[in-house]
């Protein structure tokens, strides 16, 4: 976080992920030290499909069960949420801009411009662009620059990557939220997010991708040389894996997310010959044994073909050999048993679970694959309100820096230029006087 958090500090900060199976409402504050998560509130929901809103109610009842939880617990009241996105309909491109340093030195107004001009792009009128995602910044012929402020130069150029949304979608999420009486800061990648969570430093620098594994889709998002390469949705995720057991074991689908939950194995080997689950039966017929290797068989194909498909997408951009410090799942659906295993066998690549870091307070709480979206927008969020602050710090000194250099000009160019005019258009009394008395010199 930046140096400029001492004028957040304070700030209360809410992320809102609104999931497939489940809304999760995570409360932190900006303090001295970071962020303290003051409250979370995580509520089933059945108002999604595949990550789009399919039912408005239901998920706004949902939102509203999660924030009433949560504000709760925090003992604060809720306004303003950072909301997470994800689906199908999630795109991402590859684009570039140019600006002119004004100044010779690079400013914040400066990159600002350079982003805008990389986003000036043709897209879908159903589309909107969610985030412009810097890669590296170029000072005339010096590339590969991360943060170019302060640099000198004339030319800044900036590699960027995009990512865009169905307008319908993103707006949906927003109505949910301002139907239970929030304000949207911002709606924000779910990727995005958990990679804010998840990942340190190092790993962006090495390479590395996060898969986000929840109930309806799987994120990827690719990090390659400290910046963000890539982006992408597979509309597979952990439902499916429920309906594969509830059709295979005939019982009923909250049985069979229970089932998966407390038996659940991604790897057959690991389970013993001799285990037996008891599996309800479905319109009243009685339970029945079965072995737990029968449970495993069943899951192992779809996360097996879960990570086919992850690796396939990698290996369409181009990238899989370049996530050297390997990949950090995330998600609900990641803690099954020997789920760990089988990516790296199906990915080639070391492969690790990710859990939520850099915070403070009630982490106990949010300690867990998949909690990292919901810890991940705070972060996000409390970043948003910490450069703000910093802008409007800056932005009463760039003023006063140019007043001082107007008031320079005018005195080094002394009385050879006729009296500036006010600012509502009119001459001073001094101004006047001295126009009369030059008058007077003239003619």
């Amino acid at each position: 976080m930046s140096s400029n958090i001492g004028s957040a500090q304070g700030e209360i900060v809410v992320g809102l992920d609104i999931g497939t199976t489940k809304v999760c409402a995570v409360v932190g504050e900006i303090s001295e030290d970071g962020i303290t998560i003051l409250g979370v509130g995580s509520v089933p929901c059945r108002g999604l499909r595949k990550g789009i809103v399919s039912n408005i109610d239901w998920t706004v009842r949902s939102i509203r069960d999660a924030i009433e939880a949560a504000q709760t617990m925090a003992g604060v009241e809720i306004r303003t949420v950072y909301a997470g996105v994800a689906g199908s309909h999630i795109r991402s491109q590859a684009s570039d801009g140019v600006a002119a340093i004004a100044g010779g030195e690079v400013t914040r107004a400066d990159v600002e411009r350079v982003l805008e001009g990389a986003r000036a792009i043709p897209v879908d009128a159903d589309r909107q662009i969610l985030h412009v995602l810097p890669r590296e910044y170029i000072v005339d012929i010096q590339d590969g620059i991360r943060d170019p402020i302060g640099m000198s130069g004339v030319r800044l150029g900036a590699k960027v990557n995009l990512v865009t949304a169905a307008t319908s979608c993103v707006q949906n999420v927003i109505r949910c939220a301002e139907r239970c009486g929030l304000v949207v800061a911002d709606v924000v990648l779910e990727p995005l997010a958990s990679a804010e969570a998840v990942l340190s430093d190092d790993e962006r620098e090495i390479g590395a991708a996060v898969v986000d594994i929840g109930g309806g889709t799987t994120d990827i998002l690719c990090y390659v040389d400290g910046g963000i390469a890539h982006a992408s949705v597979v509309p597979v995720g952990g439902n499916n894996i429920t309906n594969d057991i509830a059709a295979g074991l005939r019982t009923p689908m909250a049985e069979a997310d229970r089932l998966k939950r407390l038996y659940g194995c991604s790897l057959g080997r690991m389970v013993a010959d001799d285990e037996e689950i008891e599996v309800p039966g479905v319109g009243g017929q009685k339970p029945r044994r079965t072995p737990r290797r029968v449970l495993s068989d069943i899951i192992e194909p779809r996360v097996e073909e879960i990570f086919a498909v992850v690796r396939k997408r990698l290996e369409d951009t181009g990238l899989l050999e370049q996530l050297s410090s390997g990949i950090v799942l995330t998600g609900g659906a990641v803690l099954l048993e020997g789920t760990t295993e089988l990516a790296e066998e199906v990915l080639g690549m070391p492969v690790r679970i990710g859990f939520p870091t850099g915070v403070r307070g009630i982490t106990q709480l949010v300690h867990g694959p998949q909690y990292a979206t919901g810890v991940g927008l705070v972060r996000y969020g409390a970043q948003a309100i910490t450069d703000a602050h910093a802008r409007t710090v800056a932005a009463p000194a760039h003023s006063i820096m140019r007043m001082s250099t107007s008031k320079k000009d005018r005195e080094s160019s002394g009385g050879s230029v006729m009296p500036a005019e006010s600012e509502n258009g009119s001459r001073g009394p001094a101004s006047s006087s001295k126009l009369w008395e030059w008058l007077k010199a003239a003619f």
